[in-house]
């Protein structure tokens, strides 16, 4: 059986040595030494004033909306993962949808100037699939209207763009290190701010809003992590440029054997000035109905792809209704095909077949 994904795990003995050291100290949580180590490791790999570790990346999002003051009105993209839109809605924002670049599939800065009203704030945008977006379009747009800017980089892990890590960009970006990314601690998520009053602020909401053990900053939620998930990403990240090669070599595998071979598929345009990442290997079918019978193909042969991100957000049954066209026809016709560290290139390649031989016998 192969899955659209299967998480990366490093070395056991590695991971062991690390349980060992939280045995012995007893210090399970509440900023131990590991979470404090990955902290650094992670602030340094992304060349970030502050980064702070958190339990999920949607506690990221949602404490980069309070933190940033952030209320009312947020353009946002209608293709993303469902916890960009929920954690605005969660925290009582309401999401205004601007439609996607038919390239990039990420927000078109062109459409967020006509839908910025006295009630707007901020904008939520998505590097989607790790792919960058438009950030001098956007950030030309949120200075001239003075809109607070947050980055859903939750599959930006690793990707520079114009020479600096994508992360950087915004007021804040936040990032998932859920079992199924690139680079992962089983759970959990992390905030990047450049800007040390809000990195401060940021910090404080995910303990409560402690501020020693007898004061309090301000309200907060319990958003930390634990040992045993730093201990999981100290594992993971010295491979992270092996993780990231490997994927790279399946990605091109892909581009070898299904894009400019007559079939009718293509794939996402990424920017140059990108160094990208390989997080995920989506394709663009024709149609909705090609879509489905390749994925039902391969489910088949026991290969289990994904429809990632289907449906499109502003079909939500809890978010005002919007125009967006390019959004509604690309979830349509969407679909992520399996990538991951442990693939093989002969499973690849027979993945490969199973698409070329349902196209070629539709058209």
């Amino acid at each position: 059986m192969i899955n659209v994904t299967k998480s990366f795990l490093p070395p056991i003995e590695n991971y062991t040595k690390l349980l060992e050291g939280i045995w012995n100290r007893a210090h399970l949580t509440n900023n131990g030494p590991l979470l404090m180590e990955l902290e650094e490791k992670l602030k340094d790999y992304f060349a970030a004033k502050h980064f702070i570790f958190l339990n999920n990346g949607t506690s990221a999002i949602q404490i980069a909306i309070k933190g940033l003051g952030i209320t009312g009105e947020v353009i946002t993209t209608p293709f993303s993962y469902v916890a960009t839109t929920s954690s605005l809605v969660w925290e009582n924002c309401e999401p205004v949808f601007a439609d996607i670049d038919s390239n990039s599939l990420t927000i078109d800065p062109k459409l967020i100037e006509p839908l910025i009203t006295a009630k707007t704030t901020a904008i939520l945008a998505t590097h989607v699939y790790g792919i960058p977006c438009d950030v001098e379009g956007i950030e030309k747009i949120a200075k001239k209207h003075k809109l607070k800017v947050i980055y859903d980089a939750a599959h930006a892990f690793g990707v520079n763009y114009n020479g600096k890590p994508l992360v950087n960009y915004g007021d804040a970006s936040t990032l998932s290190f859920h079992a199924t990314k690139l680079f992962h601690t089983t759970e959990g998520g992390g905030l990047v701010a450049n800007d040390e009053t809000i990195a401060h602020r940021f910090g404080y909401m995910r303990n409560f809003g402690h501020k020693g053990q007898e004061d309090f900053w301000g309200v907060g939620i319990n958003a930390k992590n634990s040992e045993f998930h730093a201990a999981m990403g100290l594992c993971v990240f010295p491979y992270i440029s092996e993780i990231i090669e490997k994927r790279k070599e399946l990605s091109e595998l892909y581009d070898r054997l299904l894009i400019n071979t007559g079939i009718k598929i293509s794939r996402p345009v990424v920017p140059k000035g990108t160094d990208y990442n390989y997080a995920y290997y989506p394709v663009i079918f024709e149609n909705e109905a090609a879509l489905l019978t390749v994925r039902d193909s391969l489910n088949a042969q026991y290969v289990y792809p994904r429809r990632y991100f289907y449906p499109s957000l502003s079909t939500l049954n809890y978010v005002k209704k919007y125009e967006v066209p390019v959004s509604d026809e690309i979830s349509r016709k969407v679909l992520c095909l399996p990538l991951y560290h442990g693939l093989e290139l002969d499973q690849v390649k027979r993945i490969c077949q199973v698409i070329t031989q349902v196209l070629r016998f539709k058209s």
